[in-house]
């Protein structure tokens, strides 16, 4: 599998870990930075990852920041990207089985290292479960498209 990461000063260490599991389990990674625990802006490395599962280069994308929660929302400004801040293995099996969530939005400042490998795992080996999630998929998919003409 293909897997896109981002992150910002404060989740690049977690990514470093992050890169080193998924490339351990197989899977190919393309970094889209930070490359340091310099100071940056998250919204650029965030919104990268995205669209790299947007334009159909990765299966899926992982955001990593403190918090998760400015990485979360700058990934679900790309267009059909659902990003999804997890802190324990329910949230991201329900991301996945309920809401078919693309991208993992993680913060290094809230989990430990080991239960954000976990997180990981259970998020990526999880299937949408379809069925009554469906139309709800749909209906976000018209809001988001109502929102892109609304602005053009």
């Amino acid at each position: 599998m293909r897997i896109a990461l981002g992150s910002d000063h404060a989740g690049f260490l977690l990514k470093k870990k992050v890169t080193e599991h998924l490339l351990a389990a197989g899977h190919e990674v393309e970094d889209f930075g930070t490359d340091s625990e310099e100071p940056v802006d998250y919204p650029p490395f965030c919104a990268a990852a995205a669209r790299a599962v947007a334009q159909g280069d990765a299966q899926f994308a992982v955001v990593i920041g403190g918090s998760g929660q400015g990485e979360a929302i700058s990934a679900n400004k790309v267009h059909r990207v659902r990003a999804a801040l997890c802190h324990d293995e329910t949230t991201a099996r329900l991301a996945r089985q309920h809401n078919n969530a693309n991208v993992l939005s993680l913060g290094a400042r809230m989990l430990a290292p080991e239960l954000a490998l976990i997180v990981l795992d259970v998020f990526l080996a999880t299937a949408f479960e379809g069925g009554r999630h469906v139309p709800r998929i749909a209906e976000i998919d018209a809001i988001e498209d109502e929102e892109c003409e609304r602005s053009s």
